[in-house]
């Protein structure tokens, strides 16, 4: 079992800059790839950035590719996304999830067993 809890949310202006962090319990954690996923209101639930067990590989969605980072620290069970350059279409709640074990595309929600409450990210403009 593994508990995910996200913080760092927030309001803030367009151009600006935020970092989320998801804290996770549970043994599994170092050896589950680790993913952020957002949802706009009314929107469907949106990939954002994924990244593997060991941070060897690492996926973005187009939108965000050069302005959002994700990393982890395998040792303090810590998964983060930095996001820069922010806009008003980057506003919706962002949720970490943790994969099952043996993912595919790691893009897909179906691969993520364990998710978080979601942060509140608004960006105005």
């Amino acid at each position: 079992q593994v508990q995910l809890e996200e913080s760092g949310g927030g309001l803030v202006q367009a151009g600006g800059s935020l970092r989320l962090s998801c804290a996770a319990s549970g043994r599994t954690f170092s050896s589950q790839s680790m993913a952020w996923f957002r949802q706009a209101a009314g929107k469907e639930r949106e990939f954002v950035a994924a990244i593997t067990w060991n941070g060897g590989r690492i996926y973005y969605t187009d939108s965000v590719k050069g302005r959002f980072t994700i990393s982890r620290d395998n040792a303090k069970n810590m998964v983060y996304l930095q996001m820069g350059s922010l806009k008003p279409e980057d506003t919706a709640v962002y949720s970490c999830a943790a994969s099952r074990q043996f993912p595919g595309d790691l893009a897909s929600f179906l691969q993520y067993i364990y998710w978080g409450q979601g942060t509140q990210v608004t960006v105005s403009s």
